[in-house]
């Protein structure tokens, strides 16, 4: 009689433990909370109000974030390098006045003076990048600063004055065209194109390992070579480039060149970064999840304003969202010591 033996397992018993399953990379992805977060306040708003889920109302909301989402594509790149940036809302609104007012006025043809607008912005970036790197300062007193001084230049260069009559390059943007049961901005597209296109520089190039190793840890990438110096001084410059395509969307939108807009636009834009699940402390985060950060904010404000909650409440809120998204990063980051 032979005995028959169980020919011995090749695998090992650890491995199933250790191979995360797709389900548990799911659950442990960055954006898996914020993507809840988004669909469970679109659940509520829709059973709240017959006139959230439309899709009239799902294109005033695109159209409602696409300024404040490009400017927190800029936001998400600086945070992700430890840094801040306060100034973005005011240099857009100066970028703003400076293409209007160019183009209105016939000084410079509209393309020239869209360009000219991207460069005014970008130079603030610039500034803001020397200042933070070579002096070296905080970005926060930076930023700050500068956006006392943009706010400033917007005034004194516009005379206080709404820039009208704009050409008509300069609000193209703002026309729309038929998608299913909505309408759609060409500015929208613009801003996903950008998100797509930050996404690709920072999951699948080599600057965007160095943006994220630079927030992790400047000390340690500068050991490893990497030009931390450089680096960051191009991350705030791009990210007022960035800035100023904002300006441009903001004109295509309202049809003029407004010295008052943006205020607001430079917390909004890091509410959007934080709730996406990015830290400020830097090192971590996606411009994936700022995308859905620019939604949820959006749809809340919306959703809030179709059940007629009044705007403080609204601004109640929104606060209470982004103290509870930065204690969610801080308790994580703790357990990740």
């Amino acid at each position: 009689m032979t005995a028959t033996s169980t020919p011995p397992s090749t695998s090992s018993p650890y491995a199933e433990l250790k191979a995360p399953t797709t389900a548990r990379r799911l659950l442990t992805a960055p954006t898996t909370g914020p993507l809840a977060a988004l669909l469970l306040a679109c659940a509520f708003f829709s059973l709240s109000t017959d006139q959230f889920l439309t899709g009239g109302n799902f294109s005033l909301i695109i159209q409602q974030v696409m300024v404040v989402g490009t400017l927190a594509i800029g936001q998400t790149l600086i945070i992700l390098t430890a840094g801040i940036d306060l100034s973005c809302g005011a240099v857009m609104a100066f970028g703003s006045i400076v293409i209007a007012r160019m183009a209105a006025e016939g000084t410079l043809p509209p393309l020239a003076a869209i360009g000219l607008g991207l460069v005014v912005c970008g130079g603030f970036g610039l500034l803001n990048g020397v200042l933070v790197q070579k002096i070296p300062l905080p970005p926060f007193i930076v930023t700050l600063g500068m956006l006392n001084v943009a706010f400033a230049l917007t005034h004194i260069y516009s005379e206080e004055q709404t820039v009208t009559n704009l050409p008509g390059p300069l609000t193209a943007l703002g026309e729309t065209f038929p998608l299913g049961y909505t309408d759609v901005t060409y500015g929208s597209l613009v801003t996903i194109a950008l998100f797509l296109l930050l996404a690709y520089a920072l999951s699948s190039t080599g600057w965007g390992r160095h943006v994220y190793a630079l927030g992790n840890s400047p000390e340690a990438a500068r050991l490893n070579g990497i030009r931390t110096s450089r680096l960051t001084i191009g991350v705030y410059t791009v990210a007022g480039v960035l800035y100023g395509i904002a300006a441009l969307l903001l004109i295509s939108r309202t049809g003029v060149g407004d010295p008052q807009a943006g205020q607001t636009d430079n917390l909004d834009s890091i509410t959007a970064v934080v709730l996406g699940g990015t830290s400020l402390f830097g090192g971590r985060g996606s411009v994936l999840g700022t995308f859905i950060g620019v939604l949820i904010v959006g749809v809340f404000r919306n959703g809030l304003q179709l059940m007629g909650v009044a705007s403080i409440y609204q601004t109640l809120i929104t606060g209470v969202l982004v103290i509870l998204a930065v204690t969610v990063d801080q308790i994580s980051r703790k357990k990740a010591r």
